[in-house]
């Protein structure tokens, strides 16, 4: 399946490299993504979350026209602090990780400034756990990757977001899949 999707995106990618020269439009954008932070323990014990914290992301793409377009970006998942009790033994964690994507993206012009967007691509995460009693675990996985947004223009060459992003399944530690990123774009 990821082979797949890896060929769905090459493929999508060549063939919009391809009519970028004459129709593409280039663009580039910082946001802030907030998604929630957990950990879990099993059955036999409980834990804290730290709840939603924001991390900042940069993405970029092209417009192969006003509908069709690719786009990738990279989240930097801020560090967070869990506290946990298993039996009689209480101890705490640390999390911390990135998340990137590559997607396909499909746009729908509402009117001359508001569109809507979706996108479906392949999702990169890495987390690493540092626990005092745990021991310490790292976790990458490369899944569906899906965002579902709405985005307003300010000018012909600015423009904001808000999306919501998923990042395959949840894990047991560090951030969940889910998020909501907030960003603002510039198109050259």
């Amino acid at each position: 399946m990821k082979k797949l999707i890896f060929a769905v995106l090459a493929g999508v990618a060549a063939m919009s490299a391809a009519q970028a020269q004459q129709i593409s439009s280039p663009y580039i954008g910082l946001g802030v993504a907030s998604a929630d932070h957990d950990f879990k323990i099993g059955a036999a014990g409980s834990s804290s979350s730290d709840g939603w914290k924001a991390s900042g992301k940069i993405f970029g793409g092209f417009d192969v026209n006003p509908m069709f377009g690719v786009e990738a970006g990279y989240t930097d998942v801020r560090k967070a602090d869990h506290t946990y009790t298993i039996g009689a033994t209480t101890g705490s964690a640390t999390t911390e990780g990135s998340r990137s994507y590559l997607a396909a993206k499909a746009t729908m012009p509402m009117n001359d400034g508001f569109s809507l967007y979706g996108k479906l691509g392949v999702g990169y995460s890495k987390t690493k756990m540092r626990s005092t009693t745990l021991g310490n675990a790292n976790d990458s996985d490369t899944e569906v990757y899906a965002g579902l947004g709405g985005q307003y223009k300010i000018s012909d060459k600015v423009a904001l977001s808000l999306e919501y992003e998923r990042y395959g399944k949840n894990k047991d530690f560090g951030v969940k899949a889910n998020a909501v990123t907030l960003g603002a774009r510039y198109s050259f």
